[in-house]
């Protein structure tokens, strides 16, 4: 078994896929596994996933017949994975030099918590690297693990899947899977880290977070944005399955509300024509979850008061 399993979903990334797959293999740090899932890319993605299981037996390569989406082709990973921790990272991103090595001496010095969230940098095609505003969020001092309740600041480090290492055995337990959808990390980390009974944190940059000049596929111009209401309806039943969790309703239901409002904001999201209809599923949404409770910074008050107010 080893220490690490880490997942790395390919699609239409053969510019991207061997520099990701470098950074990995390139590690001081030999106790691991890579499973590429090549999502029915049509490009060479496939064929690079081969060429790497050839020559390296830790490397698995897994082919979809059909194209499943992000959520999805990570699942068949983790279907796969026999690590201790499972580690995600996208087929564009890159670990950093000895990034494994911290992660694991991490884990080790703070006892095998449930998640480990670690730092990562912006790095962009001029080649400036540009560290996490958050990162003070993941401040190593204070006790080695701990509840989310203990340090609800680790929130506001953006909630994606790639910047955590997750205990195998505690989502097997929980049963955590990656829906279909745009925005497919929102159900999963949110839960994720409610759900922890231990969590850590590690002060270092570890994922090279790649800004692509076109942007990533979440800037660009789709309906699928409206994918985020149907994410948040499954957060809410998450936190409604477990009477202990309802403390967080007022947190999530804030979140969500900051969600929407800079999708509505950010120009370009939104394809002409849309706009009322989703700040009509953004105001459902408002009365559906309403939770008062959680403090509203004063820059967001104004945005939270038109969606309830409609205007």
């Amino acid at each position: 078994m080893p220490r690490f399993s880490v997942i790395v979903p390919a699609y239409r990334v053969q510019a991207y896929l061997h520099a990701c797959l470098d950074s990995v293999l390139n590690q001081s740090f030999k106790d691991y596994e890579v499973i590429v899932v090549d999502d029915c890319s049509p490009d060479a993605c496939g064929s690079i996933a081969d060429e790497y299981a050839a020559r390296d037996p830790r490397v698995r390569a897994v082919h979809l017949p059909r194209n499943v989406g992000l959520g999805p082709a990570r699942n068949a990973g983790m279907a796969r994975a026999t690590g201790d921790y499972l580690l995600f990272l996208d087929s564009d991103d890159t670990f950093t030099p000895e990034a494994l090595q911290t992660v694991a001496d991490r884990l080790e010095a703070t006892g095998g918590p449930d998640v480990l969230v670690y730092d990562y940098a912006r790095t962009y095609w001029s080649g400036e690297s540009v560290r996490n505003t958050f990162a003070r969020c993941l401040d190593e001092g204070g006790p080695a693990s701990f509840r989310l309740a203990d340090r609800p600041g680790l929130l506001k480090v953006l909630m994606v899947v790639w910047n955590k290492a997750y205990r195998r055995e505690f989502i097997e337990e929980e049963g955590f899977t990656f829906p279909p959808g745009y925005y497919e990390d929102t159900p999963w980390t949110y839960p994720v880290l409610m759900a922890a009974g231990s969590i850590a944190v590690l002060d270092a940059v570890c994922v090279g977070y790649r800004q692509r000049r076109r942007g990533n596929i979440l800037s660009t111009t789709s309906r699928r944005h409206f994918d985020v209401f149907d994410q948040y309806d499954r957060v809410f039943a998450f936190i409604d399955a477990r009477p202990e969790l309802d403390v967080w309703r007022p947190v999530m239901f804030r979140r969500m509300l900051d969600h929407f409002s800079t999708l509505y904001t950010s120009h370009g999201r939104l394809p002409r024509g849309t706009r009322a209809q989703f700040f009509r599923r953004a105001r459902a949404h408002y009365r559906r979850y309403r939770a008062p409770g959680a403090a509203v910074p004063r820059r967001a008050r104004l945005r939270h008061a038109l969606f309830r107010l409609g205007g």
